[in-house]
């Protein structure tokens, strides 16, 4: 009815404000939301994906900090005799595991034993299913040996560790070979004939696991090992740095005995088992050198063939 002000929510004046029921949210819905974003910033413009592209290639060109390597993966040790010799063999170790309620023999307690002699080794008791759990189902024995992961050094680090003791470089480069005891052998051989360090590629290759400790005989805490992604590439940089870079090969022109050249800054490259240096590696090389076998055998182990080569390089160097 006209002129009944009684009737709810009816407007009695033409002053303009806030509604009945509204909440205000009309007059924040006038409200300015600020600048416009730049193109650069809003996800959907084609400048923003131009922008996140070439940002994440400048992440992808970055290159490789000059000093301190990589870190391996941790690694675990089963059964009660590899997990002794480990320990016996001065294997670094981070935590000792034990199964509750194990039977106490005797290579349990020399276990126990060592561990306690070695210190700063962690002793934990588990329930079987977690070491069944830890181990992959694998057969522990009720021991299980956490090996910490290997840090691995930059390549130029073995370069400088040659100039702080004023003396040229001697690096051992490993092409493809995968067997960690042949690894840990040329780590020992390293250390007993003076040299810098040792180079192994990522992929397709022995890292440092329990097992290169192991053969390394604890040389391997004093002679750094160096993981790159790219051997050739690794390669070329020392050439860039004035070092020759000599092959092992079966074909090789040149005699170990002869060259003159492992007198002076040498990287040293061994081929993997049975295959010998890859096709890259070989082209990389400033020589390639053979040993002299007057008794017939067509090829040495890897872990033999540094040897050999190591003891003829410190040989020249004297």
């Amino acid at each position: 009815m006209a002129g009944n002000s009684q009737r709810r929510n009816r407007r009695t004046t033409n002053k303009k404000g806030m509604q009945v029921g509204s909440g205000g949210q009309r007059r924040k819905g006038l409200e300015g939301r600020g600048p416009t974003p730049k193109a650069e910033d809003r996800k959907k413009h084609k400048a923003n994906r131009l922008a996140t592209a070439k940002a994440k290639h400048a992440q992808a060109r970055r290159p490789a900090p000059r000093r301190g390597g990589v870190k391996g993966t941790s690694e675990m040790v089963v059964g009660r005799n590899p997990v002794y010799e480990a320990l016996r063999d001065g294997v670094p170790a981070i935590t000792l595991y034990v199964q509750q309620y194990i039977d106490n023999d005797e290579r349990v307690r020399e276990i126990l034993q060592l561990a306690g002699e070695r210190g700063k080794i962690n002793l934990m008791e588990a329930p079987r299913p977690e070491l069944d759990r830890m181990t992959n189902g694998l057969n522990h024995q009720g021991v299980v040996l956490q090996v910490p992961p290997y840090e691995y050094a930059h390549p130029q680090d073995l370069v400088d560790a040659a100039h702080d003791k004023h003396e040229e470089p001697m690096i051992v480069a490993l092409d493809g070979v995968t067997d960690p005891r042949n690894l840990g052998a040329i780590v020992r051989s390293v250390s007993a004939f003076g040299g810098h360090g040792v180079v192994v590629p990522e992929r397709r290759a022995a890292g440092m696991t329990a097992g290169a400790w192991k053969s390394s005989a604890g040389t391997a805490a004093r002679t750094p090992v160096s993981r790159v992604t790219n051997l050739t590439r690794a390669l070329e940089e020392y050439k860039k740095a004035g070092i020759t870079i000599v092959g092992l090969a079966a074909d090789g022109e040149h005699k170990v005995e002869d060259l003159e050249q492992l007198g002076g800054p040498v990287v040293i490259v061994i081929g993997g088992e049975g295959k010998g240096l890859g096709r890259l590696v070989g082209e990389t090389c400033d020589y390639r050198v053979r040993i002299s076998m007057p008794g017939g055998a067509e090829s040495l182990n890897a872990g033999v063939a540094a040897g050999i080569v190591l003891y003829e390089t410190a040989r020249r160097r004297k």
